[in-house]
């Protein structure tokens, strides 16, 4: 309650304040930065959002979109510098460490500003004055709205901060279908609903708005680059960067691919390895008593929740892939133990 009273100081008066979340944003990411920043212009504040790394598409509608800098744009990254050497707060979104928003996290690391963390992974550094976290939220939008409205500033939630923050939760508990859709966040997308939150809307312009190239993209998937390992509770994605060009792949074309592994009968595990001009990317999905965070962590430079997580390997598409299948081979009991449970 110390915490969030200084919190509650801070915001008070006019502030220069930067806003930024993790590299390649998801709805989660996207949703609560521009649901923060829309509140806080609301508060009298000049705000200035960035993102890492661009985005997908059809995320674009969210409110604010058109006033995002992409750092890793020549023309962005040279505002957004200026704009976070003005910065009286930093406030970093849905993630835990600095590292995950690349060459910005060592320059907010510098900064003098007061450096707010709000996030719902596991293992956060240790860089922020004032950190709104818990591994129990479903999604960063819930801890935003939360918080929003412990500051007493409900009647401020409008039609599209209401729709950023839904669009977050809807997505990081997959259509309220993961294990992490608890009571709370019911409760919190029932008040986001009476905002004003156009549920209909918006999952139509998450999940129904797709381009040709990206359905045949998902056909040729799922029928060319789908690989079933039954003896191992194993399916996974194997997509390289010739697959990517041939269907002109833009950022969000994979997204949701890795769940048609698991939706498999009997498969426990499942993989997307898609092959980038910096390594290879990996995002990993798990059944429920599959804790595929600490599997990723251990092995694959990354983490995330138990049951979603990433990762990436410098190593060429082949040798990744015959590591993972080895790995998997190896810890078969630890990966898929009834009992199996996550670092957390």
């Amino acid at each position: 309650m110390e915490a969030l009273a200084s919190f509650k100081k801070e915001i008070s008066s006019p502030k220069n304040i930067f806003i930024t979340t993790h590299v390649k944003p998801d709805a989660d990411a996207l949703g609560s930065s521009l649901g923060m920043a829309n509140y806080l212009k609301k508060k009298g504040h000049q705000v200035t959002v960035v993102t890492p790394t661009d985005y997908p598409s059809f995320l674009h509608w969210m409110e604010g979109n058109d006033l995002v800098l992409d750092f890793s744009k020549e023309e962005d990254q040279k505002l957004a510098k200026e704009a976070l050497k003005k910065a009286d707060m930093v406030i970093c979104l849905d993630f835990s460490v600095l590292n995950r928003v690349n060459e910005l996290g060592e320059l907010i690391r510098k900064s003098d500003a007061y450096i707010v963390n709000i996030d719902h992974h596991q293992d956060p550094e240790d860089f922020a004055d004032f950190r709104y976290w818990s591994t129990e939220a479903a999604a960063t939008c819930e801890l935003v709205y939360e918080l929003i409205v412990k500051l007493g500033d409900r009647d401020l939630i409008d039609k599209d901060i209401a729709e950023c923050l839904y669009a977050g939760i809807l997505t990081d508990t997959g259509g309220f279908r993961h294990p992490n859709t608890t009571k709370n966040v019911h409760l919190v997308v029932a008040e986001l609903i009476d905002l004003g939150a156009n549920v209909s809307q918006i999952s139509n312009w998450i999940y129904d708005s797709n381009s040709v190239n990206r359905l045949k993209f998902i056909g040729f998937a799922i029928t060319r680059r789908l690989i079933i390992r039954e003896d191992l509770h194993t399916a996974y994605f194997v997509i390289s960067k010739k697959d990517l060009k041939k269907y002109q792949s833009r950022t969000g074309d994979t997204e949701g691919l890795v769940n048609y592994a698991l939706s498999l009968d009997g498969i426990k595990l499942a993989a997307l390895f898609s092959e980038r001009e910096d390594g290879i990317k990996i995002s990993f999905r798990s059944s429920v008593d599959v804790a595929v965070n600490k599997f990723a962590a251990d092995y694959f430079n990354g983490g995330g929740h138990k049951n979603a997580a990433g990762g990436k390997s410098d190593q060429s598409l082949k040798d990744t892939i015959e590591r993972f299948e080895k790995l998997v081979e190896e810890h078969q009991e630890d990966l898929f133990h009834e009992n199996a449970v996550s670092a957390n």
